[in-house]
């Protein structure tokens, strides 16, 4: 591993090299957004060239496609895959019961899609992103650009019942203009602090005429992979009550991921 990398990138590394040990030969994944996600897409190219490995992914964003591509993967829809081993992405923040914000990159209506259409969601992520309780991160909602002020007005009354501590909430912007997501919807992004329920809190937002989904993922995430920057990896499974934790080391300057950035 290039020993320039920072802590971070490391982390995102060792992360997304111990979820590959969960992909088998001729699997069919979902792939995530991200800059954590692209460790994972770059991880499983180098897999597909080195080992054969034989794998059909649904990207989470156009993003994702085009490097899948770059890197030998083949990209299908998800239409045509009708159904899916394993999804691998990341998460915004993730609590002790793996409930999860995802959306930070805007991909958050095609990540919930494709997620709940697996067998089986793994996250992978760094220690920082772990939290006693959801809301620190701003929850992405997407709304349909149409009346969008009147959903952002309708979500601001809402949150007024629910327990949160911020009601705040702000157009996501790129550049001068609205940002806009593959599926051409804006995101608005909830600035609440903190989340005392989730749950409620992500069925009464998708009650709200104009809203297309929320960045909260209850219950959809099975395991978790949480990378260190001294190579450090813990795996969490929900389901099993497990964990266990192996460590990398950092020996090859020559290697697949040194031109990936943040």
């Amino acid at each position: 591993m290039s020993a320039n990398l920072s802590p971070i990138d490391k982390a995102k590394f060792v992360a997304a090299k111990r979820a590959c040990d969960f992909v088998q030969d001729g699997m069919k994944l979902g792939l995530g957004t991200g800059s954590t996600a692209a460790w994972l897409v770059r991880c499983l190219g180098e897999m597909v060239r080195d080992q054969n490995l034989r794998i059909k992914g649904v990207p989470t964003s156009s993003r994702t496609a085009e490097l899948a591509r770059q890197v030998g993967i083949e990209v299908i829809s998800l239409d045509e895959a009708k159904w899916l081993d394993l999804t691998i992405d990341g998460a915004d923040e993730y609590d002790h019961d793996l409930n999860m914000i995802k959306g930070g990159g805007g991909a958050l209506l095609m990540e919930k899609i494709v997620a709940t259409a697996s067998d089986q969601m793994i996250v992978i992520t760094d220690g920082s992103k772990r939290v006693e309780t959801l809301g620190n991160f701003p929850l992405p909602v997407e709304v349909i650009p149409f009346g969008w002020q009147t959903s952002k007005a309708l979500i601001e009354e809402v949150l007024v019942g629910m327990d949160v501590l911020g009601t705040t909430t702000s157009l996501r912007m790129n550049g001068d203009a609205a940002y806009v997501t593959d599926e051409g919807n804006h995101i608005l992004d909830l600035h609440l602090n903190r989340i005392g329920n989730a749950r409620q809190l992500s069925l009464v937002l998708n009650q709200i005429p104009g809203v297309v989904e929320n960045g909260l993922f209850i219950d959809i995430c099975d395991i978790v992979v949480t990378g260190y920057g001294d190579g450090r990896v813990e795996v969490q499974d929900i389901n099993k009550g497990e964990r266990d934790e192996t460590r990398y080391d950092f020996l090859d300057d020559d290697n697949l991921f040194a031109d990936l950035g943040d």
